[in-house]
């Protein structure tokens, strides 16, 4: 079976369980957001010197938190919303992909 990982965009920001952070972004400090029709990238940034958005530690657990106000205001995302996001990685893409993330209508 196959682990399933989620995201949760909330209050301006992304939260990325410990699980999801090893799985996919271990060791990195940034991330570079983008939008693709309706999908969410989002990237890993090798380099400190690319920029990106900082991959914050959130808690002792190793949970991590990507402010990213601005981002998600540019794209319609209200910060009062809440939604949680199933995402898989691509491997063509290079990037963890949250499918249909800007169709979302009912929030939880």
């Amino acid at each position: 079976m196959t682990a399933v990982f989620f995201i949760r965009i909330a209050r301006g920001a992304l939260y990325l369980s410990r699980e999801t952070y090893d799985r996919y972004f271990a060791g990195l400090e940034a991330v570079i957001l983008l939008r693709r029709a309706d999908d969410l990238w989002i990237m890993p940034v090798r380099h400190a010197a690319a920029g990106g958005y900082l991959l914050k530690l959130r808690n002792n657990r190793g949970d991590r938190v990507v402010h990213a106000p601005d981002f998600l205001r540019e794209h319609a995302v209200d910060e009062y919303v809440a939604s949680q996001l199933p995402v898989a990685w691509s491997s063509e893409a290079g990037a963890l992909i949250a499918a249909g993330a800007f169709l979302q209508t009912k929030f939880t």
